[in-house]
């Protein structure tokens, strides 16, 4: 993995401190609008660690497979996971 490790770990950690949280809130009976809202930035958080391993991938793997002739590979795999974000 090419992406800022500390950078993903930190975000991961905090994602993971937030449903740590949210399972917390539910346990409580909290009101559905306040978990639901802590759901929504947790996602926000683990879109923001997917967004740095993607594009450290794109920075180095796939750069790598378009110099070593091998980037149809590459990009087929960009286009997958490009289409599992717009789902």
């Amino acid at each position: 993995m090419q992406a800022n490790k500390s950078q993903v770990t930190r975000l991961l950690k905090t994602a993971r401190g937030q449903i740590d949280g949210i399972l917390k809130m539910v346990e409580d009976d909290r009101y559905c609008i306040d978990i639901t809202h802590q759901i929504m930035a947790t996602q926000a958080i683990l879109k923001r660690a997917n967004k740095e391993i993607i594009g450290a991938h794109m920075k180095h793997c796939v750069v790598e497979a378009v110099d070593s002739q091998d980037s149809e590979k590459k990009i087929d795999e960009m286009i997958g996971i490009i289409d599992e974000l717009l789902k």
